[in-house]
């Protein structure tokens, strides 16, 4: 048995096929699929580009007043100052002012002594002695005549188009614009335009806002929200459904103002927001505005 196999082995691999008719034909059939699969893939053709997004992107700024003066203390703030001070008050030392009123006592008591020597008075040198209950009583005439500046002003509630209105809090700019035929409450924005940033594109709305002189310091490159929304179905098409915007923090650095027009520009604390700013829309920007 041995002989045969040794011979079978030792033939060359041409007539082992051609001996073997089924591998014969099993050979011819593996070459001929794989020659249509070439040519099947080489008469696939590329596919197409894909479409344009239906969904405008937009670059919008939440531009923020921080407070200027510091906010009214609540209830529990003015309790724990109190404590504090009280604190304070028993572990410090005697000032210098209180050091003269014990001594200006000390003398009138030692005036109204039988022994008492008015030669005590003469280290004094003539001058008229000031008791420090006299300086006392100036400094309170001078505190009654003293008026200080009132925190609110009577246009706070009035005047939204002013960025001095409400000083002990934070404030929001918003901006009136057009939403095909309705003019709505938003966040500055502008459509993203082809060659710049998300960012460029909210720093672009801010500056374009009519006769408006604003610095502001945007708050990193990232988007801070986003917000989608669709466009009335009057005006939406098919490669205009509606609009991506992404919001972008800043905050007012310059002295720059906003014209008064109270219909274009209001500048609103965050417990006002919600009379402004449809529901939705509000929803997203609470998620991301700072309440200082």
């Amino acid at each position: 048995m041995a002989v045969p196999c040794w011979r079978f082995a030792a033939r060359p691999l041409w007539q082992k096929i051609s001996g073997s008719g089924k591998l014969s034909v099993s050979v011819k059939s593996a070459v001929r699929s794989v020659s249509s699969t070439r040519h099947t893939r080489g008469a696939q053709k590329p596919s197409p580009v894909s479409a344009a997004s239906p969904w405008v992107l937009h670059g919008a700024v939440c531009l923020q007043r921080l407070p200027v003066i510091s906010q009214e203390r609540s209830p529990i703030e003015q309790r724990f100052m109190d404590l504090m001070q009280q604190m304070e008050l028993e572990k410090s030392l005697l000032s210098d002012h209180e050091l003269r009123l014990l001594e200006d006592a000390e003398r009138m008591s030692r005036k109204q002594e039988a022994d008492y020597d008015s030669d005590e008075e003469e280290e004094y040198g003539g001058q008229e002695i000031v008791m420090a209950q006299d300086l006392e009583d100036a400094w309170e005439q001078k505190l009654k005549q003293f008026q200080p500046a009132s925190r609110t002003k009577a246009s706070d509630t009035t005047d939204v188009s002013s960025s001095e209105r409400c000083l002990g809090d934070s404030l929001v700019l918003l901006v009136k614009q057009d939403v095909g035929s309705q003019r709505l409450w938003l966040l500055p924005q502008l459509p993203w335009e082809a060659g710049e940033t998300l960012r460029q594109t909210a720093e672009r709305a801010l500056a374009n806002l009519p006769d408006a002189e604003l610095k502001a310091t945007f708050l990193g490159n990232a988007p801070c929200g986003f917000y989608k929304y669709k466009f009335p179905q009057n005006i939406q098409t098919e490669s205009r459904v509606g609009a991506k915007v992404f919001f972008f923090k800043a905050v007012l650095s310059g002295s720059g103002h906003l014209p008064l027009q109270k219909d274009s520009f209001a500048w609103v604390r965050t417990d006002e927001l919600q009379d402004y700013l449809k529901p939705e829309y509000l929803k997203q920007v609470k998620r991301f505005i700072m309440n200082l």
